[in-house]
């Protein structure tokens, strides 16, 4: 029960994260991407135990990939099947289907970054 409590609170704390990071760049969010949010987090935290001493770049490829992914699955379900508009890149260069672009993708890896050190500074409290 324990450990179902610990990562529930990765979880909330990666999704409540990204959707106020998402309030502050465009003003609103929606609910699936706080879920996108907490799902990416517990990914990349789970992911980043045993690699404190990968090189940075790496990391940052790592968390680009796992959130562009991420990104990818939920716009194919929320905005293709269930047509929820949540957001369409297909006006941006590099985009795959308007729902992944080149762009985004630059800045989930600066987004890895501070993911990086969240993650060590909670690992740090929460399994100490």
């Amino acid at each position: 029960m324990k450990e179902l409590i610990k990562d529930a609170e990765i979880f909330a704390i990666g999704g409540l994260s990204y959707g106020a990071i998402e309030i502050m760049w465009r003003h609103y969010t929606h609910w699936t991407m706080v879920i996108t949010g907490g799902v990416c987090f517990y990914t990349l935290y789970k992911l980043s135990k045993g690699k404190e001493k990968m090189p940075i770049l790496k990391k940052c490829l790592l968390g680009s990939a796992v959130i562009t992914t991420a990104e990818f699955l939920t716009g194919i379900i929320v905005n293709m099947i269930f047509d929820m508009k949540v957001w369409d890149y297909s006006g941006l260069p590099l985009n795959l289907f308007g729902q992944v672009c080149l762009f985004y993708s630059f800045l989930w890896a600066l987004l890895a970054i501070p993911i990086d050190a969240i993650c060590k500074a909670l690992r740090e409290r929460l399994e100490a």
